[in-house]
């Protein structure tokens, strides 16, 4: 009988289903990391060229995905669809924290401190996660997990640029709210592990915390922005690629999830900065120090301790198993 191309791929790697998993994990965060940091590529059409707000941008993304992502699962899985009622009010809370706060109070700060200040106070989140899951979860601490995190906040700050006070406008209000996106958004991974030890499927997820996101978003906009796209027909595609690759990039990093515990998700999460920082560089001409490059290796550097972390657990099951 022919193997399957799971069975051979670990034939070729040589590992366990659970290390298999977990490897798939971390490669779905990533995947899903690296897309949100690619969207600042959109944002940069949308809001610079075509005049949107932040929020505008923010709203269209999240509504257009939750329109793609319902249409899709109403034609091939209607069973997604079904949520328990009891857990309407978790899923509320969800879009409200998760999507509606965080992009909300993310777009203020922008406008107060800066995109690499208010990039680097938002990915204090892996914090915060670590401290939710090592008190309520017993999730283990360890060396490794604390010179992974240590990595990941220095890499995000030096990838931000946050040394550079010159360039940053800093406030109190603005420096708060900062913070309190990494907090939501610390929150909104929290929130996704919860869904999805209570039974729900990546998908089904994105789409109520994106649906409901939406609907709490809504009351902060105007009629501008549609105005905006009846006038400039050409922001209308835009805006439907900012949707699609919000849509993947949130099926990506939920499905990983599923595999890998939530702090380490939201470390590994901290290369969506190094994404972001790149593609400028690369594709609209935007400077790139020593110091961000250094930023750069110290992120990847957290990815790769948590890697050896995984492996040596691998390792040490593996041979307690033997020996048994």
């Amino acid at each position: 009988m022919a193997r399957t191309r799971t069975e051979q791929i670990r034939g070729i790697l040589r590992l366990s289903p659970a290390a298999l998993e977990a490897l798939a994990g971390y490669g779905l965060v990533v995947l899903g990391a690296g897309l949100w940091g690619a969207l600042g590529l959109f944002y940069h059409v949308v809001i610079g060229r075509y005049g949107l707000t932040p929020l505008e941008a923010v709203f269209w993304r999240a509504l257009l995905a939750a329109m793609f992502l319902g249409g899709w699962l109403a034609w091939r899985q209607p069973a997604a669809l079904r949520i328990h009622p009891r857990h309407i009010g978790f899923f509320l809370l969800f879009g409200l924290v998760g999507v509606a706060a965080t992009y909300s109070i993310y777009a203020y700060a922008i406008r107060m401190v800066g995109m690499g200040v208010a990039a680097v106070l938002q990915y204090t989140a892996p914090a915060w996660v670590v401290l939710f899951s090592v008190v309520v979860w017993r999730e283990s601490l360890g060396r490794e997990r604390l010179a992974a995190l240590a990595l990941a906040l220095a890499g995000t700050t030096l990838v931000g640029r946050a040394y550079d006070l010159d360039a940053a406008r800093l406030n109190l209000p603005g420096a708060m709210a900062a913070l309190g996106s990494g907090i939501t958004y610390a929150a909104y991974v929290l929130f996704i592990k919860s869904a999805t030890q209570r039974g729900y499927g990546a998908r089904t997820v994105l789409l109520y915390a994106l649906a409901t996101g939406t609907l709490f978003l809504l009351p902060l906009q105007s009629l501008r922005s549609l105005a905006l796209i009846r006038a400039a027909p050409g922001l209308l595609p835009w805006l439907v690629a900012l949707g699609l690759v919000t849509l993947a990039a949130g099926v990506a990093f939920n499905a990983g999830l599923k595999r890998v515990s939530a702090s380490n998700a939201s470390i590994v999460a901290t290369i969506e900065p190094v994404t972001a920082m790149l593609l400028g560089w690369a594709v609209l001409g935007e400077s790139l120090e020593g110091l961000q490059l250094l930023g750069a290796c110290c992120v990847l550097g957290a990815v790769a301790v948590l890697q050896r972390r995984r492996a040596r657990h691998e390792g040490q099951s593996t041979s307690s198993s033997t020996s048994t």
